[in-house]
């Protein structure tokens, strides 16, 4: 019987793990701002404990958001969620316990050639992620550079 109560107070506690979604998106050209909480990352963020490096990337925003597409639909645990002309944003479930992290792509008006990506990624539970975030956008950036 106490393994069967265990059983269930885990389960109870982990069913709630992927969080409720929050708001995202664009406001005021800019991506919504990472809260105090060391999860998040952002090439928008004003703060150095949050702020990340924006995506170079060189080609048409039509052919940068084929290929970030083309890197999710290649990943386990990913869901798209929203495509816009100027944004993208996915879910991205964790293996073991699913816990969802909010991963979105802002594409500002620019010209062929080198464009500039705007990135927010952000836990919905917990305080910190012990990086997850900062190192998921790390190996976007790489793979964005390696995918034809």
């Amino acid at each position: 019987m106490k393994k069967f109560s265990v059983g269930i107070l885990s389960w109870i506690v982990l069913a709630g793990c992927s969080g409720t979604r929050p708001e995202l998106g664009i406001k005021n050209g800019t991506l919504m701002p990472c809260p105090k909480t060391p999860n998040c990352v952002s090439s928008q963020a004003v703060d150095k404990k949050h702020y990340i490096e924006p995506i170079q990337f060189m080609g048409t925003q039509e052919e940068a958001q084929d290929r970030i597409i083309k890197i999710f639909e290649s990943e386990k645990r990913v869901k798209l969620v929203e495509i816009r002309d100027d944004y993208i944003w996915a879910e991205f479930r964790s293996a073991l316990f699913g816990f969802t992290d909010d991963v979105e792509f802002y594409f500002p008006e620019s010209q062929k050639g080198e464009i500039l990506i705007h990135i927010r990624s952000a836990s919905r539970l917990g305080y910190s992620d012990l990086g997850v975030n900062k190192k998921r956008v790390e190996q976007i950036r790489n793979k964005l550079k390696k995918t034809p």
